[in-house]
């Protein structure tokens, strides 16, 4: 059993998400304790619920421990068996972190894989799904992992009602060599408003706001309004570049204006371009299991080395037989995977 301290560094559902996904890689049980308990309501939350019950679905595994609110759980996996999954969070839960959770075992599949998850798909403190679609699923199809991407509905806090469907293609694993990014190809921005805010213009003003702060008009520009139980917008915005791709999401709020969601969105991300690396600060963490998995050395240039990174590096280390190493380069950071022997395959 490892045992895993859910409070070490910055102490978040990230630590939850990579340990019970690599338990059912590796098929070694887990304990973890204090979990979130430097958050202002500690334990799980019902986004964190859904994503352990879902991939102890794919593991067949035994959970004790979960409840909401829990601050410890044990996982013991069984053996893996891919099946479709349809997840209800019941709440404006991040649906892009549920996939987070799944994402780990599901790499492995050897037949197409569908999940649909229902719930929030653009929550505070969470990669949006357009991010997860856009960005993420964009560097799992470098490592050979083809991904498909539906949103059926958008959901924003409270209520959710979010829906999006997930399918994930067999492939092999493969290293990710990326510190170069080339040359600077097109922006995307893609702004989501929901329908009663049509009449003020929310979703194109947010791009208006966008491009002028970006400088040069997008290749794609998306504006779109949709009906959304909870009232919302958030604007996405993506750079793209030979190499790679870098990203940045902005969600609205009452009183905002939505000329400030679009400046923005747009100063975070040319703040990521800024540091000349592949990788945007919030893809640095979510990347790090699958470089630890792939068969050779993996290096990424990253925007900003933080707590979840580091966190997730000291988890992988725990299941993996992998090391990871960092280094300054200017104004961003080298992050490699030495694996010390071939990883587990399922």
């Amino acid at each position: 059993m490892i045992d895993i301290p859910g409070d070490y560094l910055e102490g978040g559902g990230q630590i939850v998400r990579i340990a019970t996904g690599l338990s059912a890689v590796t098929g070694k049980p887990v304990r973890i304790t204090n979990i979130r308990s430097k958050r202002p309501k500690p334990g799980l939350k019902p986004q964190h619920l859904k994503g352990i019950e879902a991939v102890a679905r794919l593991c067949n595994a035994r959970v004790s421990g979960l409840t909401e609110g829990s601050t410890q759980i044990e996982f013991t996996p069984g053996e893996l068996a891919y099946d479709h999954l349809r997840i209800d969070i019941g709440t404006a839960g991040s649906i892009g972190l549920v996939f987070q959770s799944l994402m780990i075992p599901a790499v492995y599949t050897d037949k197409p894989l569908e999940f649909e998850v229902t719930g929030g798909t653009d929550v505070s403190w969470s990669p949006s799904v357009t991010y997860f679609r856009e960005v993420f699923c964009s560097f799992l199809k470098m490592m050979g992992i083809e991904t498909e991407v539906n949103i059926l509905d958008y959901g924003y806090f409270p209520r959710g009602g979010g829906r999006v469907l997930l399918r994930i293609h067999p492939g092999r694993l493969r290293h990710l060599d990326l510190t170069e990014r080339r040359r600077f190809i097109r922006y995307d921005i893609i702004s989501i408003a929901s329908e009663n805010l049509r009449h003020a213009r929310v979703a194109e003003r947010q791009t208006d706001a966008a491009i002028r702060v970006l400088g040069r008009k997008s290749e794609i520009e998306l504006s779109e309004y949709a009906r959304i139980q909870s009232p919302g917008s958030s604007l996405h915005a993506h750079a793209h570049f030979e190499n790679t791709i870098l990203g940045a999401t902005t969600l609205g709020e009452r009183g905002k204006p939505a000329e400030t969601v679009g400046e923005e969105c747009a100063n975070l991300l040319k703040n990521q371009i800024e540091t000349g690396a592949c990788l945007d600060r919030w893809m640095a963490d979510q990347i790090l299991p699958y470089m630890a998995l792939s068969q050779k050395k993996s290096s990424v240039s990253v925007a900003g080395l933080t707590n979840h990174a580091r966190a997730s590096m000291w988890v992988i280390e725990k299941f993996l037989p992998v090391k990871f190493e960092t280094r300054e380069a200017g104004n961003h950071f080298i992050i490699s995977s030495e694996p010390l022997q071939e990883p587990p395959r399922p």
